[in-house]
């Protein structure tokens, strides 16, 4: 078993979203991203399915140039290869399930961006 808290020790970026490993299981990685109000990241892709849950806050999350705008406990999933982004329209705690293939820096390396 592992066990990790969405709510625990947010430390949230100046400058930029902050990102944390939540634990890594034997198919997937749990990430929490923390977004203050006006954060962003940028479009990106992955070559792998995620899932996204906004656990608190708002955010609109662009989607091939839709603007879908989500709430605390909205939930979506994303096949690979399809373009998105993220701005924090409040503070925000997001949940990323990750494939065990896909790289937690590569999430690190869109959010210094």
């Amino acid at each position: 078993m592992k066990k990790a808290s969405l709510l625990e020790d947010l430390k949230y970026g100046v400058d930029r979203p902050a990102i944390s490993v939540l634990f890594e299981s034997q198919t997937s990685k749990e990430i929490r991203i923390l977004l203050k109000a006006g954060q962003i990241m940028k479009e990106h892709k992955t070559s792998f399915p995620i899932t996204v849950e906004l656990f608190d806050g708002t955010l609109d999350f662009g989607v091939e140039g839709a603007v879908h705008h989500l709430k605390k406990g909205d939930i979506l999933t994303l096949d690979a290869h399809v373009p998105h982004d993220l701005k924090a329209v409040s503070d925000s705690i997001v949940r990323l399930t990750l494939s065990k293939g896909d790289l937690v820096q590569r999430v690190v390396g869109v959010a210094k961006s």
